[in-house]
């Protein structure tokens, strides 16, 4: 199995929101749009403790970034509009829990590794501050390295 088809699906809950004036597949070198905008970058692949014998399953953590422009007005609906974005998504990835098939499951709870999650912060960049809010979004996959005897 290749990583693009989970990579793509992950893209396609950002996208199926409607609510991303741009969704990247990459962690943004430039300031973003004046709109609510999502990036997607992988961050970590490891393997699942919980294997089989013959195959090793693995566990892939996107990190999914909401930003908003600090300097946007009415302020107090920055926070908010984030929030909203990030509840969204939280509810895509639990109720597609195997991402249709290609996966084995989110792992909510973090049985493998970090649990889903998000952190808020900020982050300036190209002189703009931007409100920001990362979503760690661990991904289990079964068998997905054959192991020889």
């Amino acid at each position: 199995m290749t990583f693009l088809p989970v990579f793509q699906a992950v893209e396609s809950h950002a996208l199926t929101l409607g609510r991303f004036e741009q969704v990247n597949l990459h962690e943004p070198k430039s300031k973003p749009g004046n709109g609510l905008t999502c990036a997607i970058w992988i961050q970590d692949i490891f393997p699942a403790l919980s294997s089989g014998l013959s195959s090793t399953s693995g566990v892939l953590v996107f990190f999914v970034r909401i930003y908003q422009n600090m300097l946007r007005e009415p302020q107090d609906s920055i926070d908010p509009e984030v929030l909203e974005a990030v509840s969204e998504l939280f509810a895509a990835y639990a109720g597609d829990f195997t991402l249709a098939g290609l996966i084995r499951s989110v792992d909510l709870r973090g049985m493998a590794g970090p649990p889903l999650s998000a952190k808020a912060g900020y982050i300036n960049q190209d002189g703009a501050m931007l409100r920001t809010m990362t979503i760690t979004l661990p991904l289990i996959i079964n068998d997905l390295w054959d192991e020889e005897a």
